[in-house]
């Protein structure tokens, strides 16, 4: 059994470096976190997103926070690669999920080589795939730990249901992998569906960030708040705004002698008041990074950009097998 198993926080994150990011025309009519396309220059936009992916890996490698870093490649062309816990999470047990993604651009992304290299250059085991990309041909889809925030220690997994979130898929991989599904719908100010469940809500070890008022259904807010409080967690509330700025666009990780970090980016810090600040002083070490760039022209921040690897690390009894 894994030291890693029903850990909430991961001490290395898998991360995919740009190689021609650029605003996805296939994402922004689902994505109101994203700036219309057509208002920048791809290559200027990648080139500062090249630099914010760098300031980030070298941020989080100064925690202590562990990160394998792939190119992406560019052919073909795969403009949002950035965010590769869409297309994939890691688990304790040894499993990797494959996941259905609505943007055809965006289904390029999932590769099996970096699977290949988690196991055969960084120690991993991976010991099963399920492979859920075959709900794309229904048009359903379940965007990752993006359309998934999951507690990893009371087997809870929160979603907010929008055109990247599909219910019934939603329930199939809770039921794979074992977890309680917890559903809801969540909205902006403008009444638009919330695209990712990762930017309404952060679940840490004690902590929850969540943007209440964006669920609107009183007894769907209810029963997330119950089901976190139910599970030791305080309750860090954000505003719609807050939201819109990535506030809640988090994650939890282990630095360096198991101190707990939080990832998060310089824009969600800023928008953060002092009391909420304090709270998630008083628990991690914030690490806070200018993403900019790709927060305007992709539609995701900090946390999109991770994914967390709780695979099982291979030992010498295993390699002797």
């Amino acid at each position: 059994m894994s030291d890693n198993r029903d850990r909430q926080a991961a001490d290395t994150v898998l991360m995919v470096r740009p190689v021609a990011f650029h605003g996805n025309p296939e994402t922004v009519d689902s994505n109101a976190f994203q700036r219309p396309p057509q208002v920048a220059d791809p290559e200027a936009e990648q080139a500062a997103a090249e630099v914010e992916f760098e300031h980030l890996v070298d941020s989080l490698e100064t925690a202590g926070v562990r990160t394998v870093v792939v190119d992406d490649n560019l052919e073909p062309p795969t403009p949002d690669s950035v965010f590769p816990n869409n297309w994939v999470s890691l688990h304790a047990d040894g499993t990797a999920v494959l996941y259905p993604m609505m943007a055809p651009s965006r289904r390029r992304e999932r590769r099996r080589d970096i699977l290949e290299l988690l196991s055969g250059q960084h120690g991993f085991r991976v010991e099963r795939v399920l492979d859920l990309s075959h709900h794309e041909q229904e048009d359903r889809f379940l965007e990752g730990t993006g359309s998934m925030v999951l507690d990893r220690v009371n087997r809870v997994a929160y979603a907010c249901l929008s055109p990247r979130t599909d219910l019934e898929v939603f329930a199939e991989a809770a039921q794979l992998l074992d977890y309680e599904p917890v559903a809801f719908v969540g909205t902006d100010a403008d009444g638009v569906a919330v695209y990712h469940t990762n930017v309404l809500m952060s679940v840490g070890r004690d902590f929850a960030v969540l943007c209440e008022e964006a669920i609107d259904d009183p007894g769907q807010r209810a029963a997330v708040r119950a089901r976190l409080e139910e599970t030791g967690h305080e309750i860090v509330p954000i505003s719609r705004e807050q939201m819109g700025n990535f506030a809640g666009n988090m994650l939890e990780l282990a630095g360096a002698d198991g101190e707990r970090v939080l990832a998060l980016s310089a824009r969600a810090l800023e928008t953060l008041d002092a009391d909420q600040r304090a709270t998630l002083e008083s628990r991690c070490r914030l690490v806070a990074a200018p993403v900019a760039a790709i927060e305007e022209g992709g539609g995701g921040s900090v946390r999109c950009m991770l994914a967390a690897i709780h695979l099982p690390r291979r030992d010498f009894a295993h390699n002797m097998q």
